[in-house]
């Protein structure tokens, strides 16, 4: 059932869906050495204490990826999956910083990735748009020249985010970015209320003018803001598998979204970075155990949340 429930993916990075097989397949056809003995040794390698030890292994992997072809390869793979899982609309996040401060030059990022989007719901019946993400834990310089060679390079951007290592990196030192951002017409989002404050999400509100928060849970924390998120109804993406993996949240039992259902939120479900959290969005639907009403909510929720139209909208719903 939960498969057929069409629904939207909100927070995916691409670069998160890099399968163990695909890393050492990538490492041998570009001679990049790893320390991985095989594919049993790498995924041995996923238990993580927090989210910095899995962006570790995260950018140590995606080394990997040097050519259009290895980028357009790793976002046709997802595709693939994601109609699997009922994905009928994908917003996903690409993080260029991670590449061009290793060598890899910009267009080879984004026309890898690109050429797929592009062709999408030709080829796969799922429409998609393309978020780049800030590294928020590069500086503020790097973020703006960034922004400027992608708004420059004539590849299809649908919005700016914010991700990386979230503590001690706060939204407020990429408010001028974010201004850009929106004056050339690119949608607004940004991690907040994951690892780090609910001040946080009131930065990314107030500061960045972001119009969806991804993660969010903290906000739980702050009554204030919860009432602020439930009356103006701005989107949580809420990735339930991640949050456990990375110890935010002790147990799948345990986790806030049910909370946060019944205190007005519009939360939906994404699958983050699925390749290194044990599932795809599908998987995260189901390992929370919920009512099928709820389920059938949360899918209705993605697609409202979504930057689509509204009649496209409509068309999903």
């Amino acid at each position: 059932m939960i498969r057929q429930l069409p629904k939207a993916e909100l927070h995916l990075h691409l670069e998160g869906t890099l399968e163990p097989e695909t890393i050492l397949k990538l490492a041998d056809r570009n001679r990049i050495r790893l320390p991985y003995a095989d594919v049993d040794d790498l995924a041995s390698r996923y238990d993580f204490n927090d989210l910095q030890s899995f962006l570790d292994l995260y950018y140590a992997n995606i080394a990997t990826l040097q050519t259009p072809e290895d980028f357009a390869e790793m976002t046709s793979a997802y595709l693939a999956r994601a109609v699997v899982a009922g994905v009928r609309h994908a917003e996903v996040f690409l993080d260029p910083q991670a590449h061009t401060s290793r060598g890899v030059p910009l267009e080879v990022v984004l026309d890898g990735v690109g050429s797929v989007l592009a062709a999408s719901q030709r080829r796969f019946g799922v429409s998609t748009g393309l978020i780049v993400s800030i590294l928020r834990d590069h500086s503020a310089e790097s973020a703006m020249s960034t922004l400027d060679a992608v708004l420059a390079s004539g590849v299809a951007v649908l919005g700016i985010g914010l991700d990386s290592a979230e503590v001690g990196h706060p939204p407020s030192k990429f408010v001028d970015v974010f201004a850009k951002a929106r004056a050339e017409g690119l949608h607004t989002v940004a991690h907040a209320g994951e690892e780090g404050p609910p001040s946080y999400v009131w930065e990314a509100l107030d500061l960045l003018k972001v119009e969806r928060i991804d993660h969010g849970i903290r906000s739980l924390e702050d009554d204030e803001l919860v009432r602020r998120l439930a009356d103006e109804q701005i989107p949580l993406t809420v990735c339930p598998l991640s949050n456990v993996r990375l110890r935010v949240v002790p147990d799948i039992s345990q986790h806030p979204l049910p909370t946060m259902l019944e205190r007005g939120l519009l939360v939906t479900v994404n699958s983050d970075d699925p390749a290194y959290f044990g599932g795809y969005v599908d998987d995260s639907y189901e390992a929370l155990g919920l009512p099928a009403e709820t389920l059938h909510t949360l899918a209705a929720n993605s697609i409202r949340a979504s930057f689509l139209s509204d009649a496209q909208k409509s068309a999903l719903l």
